[in-house]
Parts: structure tokens; sequence; C-alpha cells
């Protein structure tokens, strides 16, 4: 076997229309910490203490194009971890009760037979955000 020569998830940077909205879900809802940014860009920087998302805004916001998983290449979804079913019940809970959150897949096994438990929504301003119980 050859080592490896990446060693997990340094960031991901996520293109958003609205830097207030992205900064209210994950920093209001979710607990995030906002730990920097690049005024002039502009964008903020927002961390759950294990993992580092930049959020870059749109240039133009209103003329920008919905990313459609199906026809276009690039991050089909971000996942994210939560420890347990406990946590993953809390986190649908919150996150399900946002006004501009849209379900796309209810909790459940994230396939048949498996205990690792998921769900998945289209965040305030349409990206795709997967939360899941650990692999089993």
């Amino acid at each position: 076997m050859s080592e490896k020569l990446t060693q997990g998830v340094h960031h991901v940077g996520l293109t958003v229309p609205d830097l207030d909205q992205a900064r209210d879900f994950f920093c209001g809802l979710l607990g995030f910490d906002e730990v920097g940014g690049v005024p002039d860009y502009p964008s903020i920087f927002v961390s759950d203490g294990a993992m580092l998302l930049t959020l870059w805004r749109a240039a133009d916001p209103l003329s920008a194009r919905a990313f459609d998983r199906r026809a276009n290449i690039g991050l089909h979804h971000l996942s994210l971890a939560v420890t347990d079913d406990e946590a993953l019940t809390a986190t649908w809970d919150k996150v399900s009760s946002h006004p501009e959150v849209v379900v796309d897949v209810p909790p459940g096994p994230i396939r048949a037979g498996s205990a690792t438990r998921h769900f998945l929504v289209f965040i305030p301003g349409g990206i795709r955000i997967e939360f899941a119980t650990p692999f089993a």
C-alpha cells in the first residue's frame, strides 16, 4: 500500500447568494463560529471546530444560476457528521423547522440495511447539505 498524500479535508469553499443568510444558517442555527473572511471578495469563514467552511458571495447573486447536482460537475452535496442518532434527531428538529430550508430526504438509513442514518436538505441559498451519523 502506498503512502497517502493527503490528510483529510482542509476546508470546503461554497459560493452563496447572500452572506448574511449563510452566516445565520451556519452560525445562528448550527452553532458554527465566524473565524475570518475577506471583505473585498466578499466572504466569511466559519468553523464547527473540526472543519472550516469558506463562504464566498456570488459576484452577481441575482443572475447566478443554482447548481444542478444531476447536470453540473462539482460539489453534489456537503455531508456534515453528527455524533449519533440522538444528535441527528436534534439536528433534524432544528434544521427542518428553519423557514428557508427545503427537505430533500427525511431522516432514515443511508441505504437499506445500514445502521448509518442521515437526512438531506437544501439550505437557504440552495446548497444541498447532508447530516449523517458515523459509518456503521
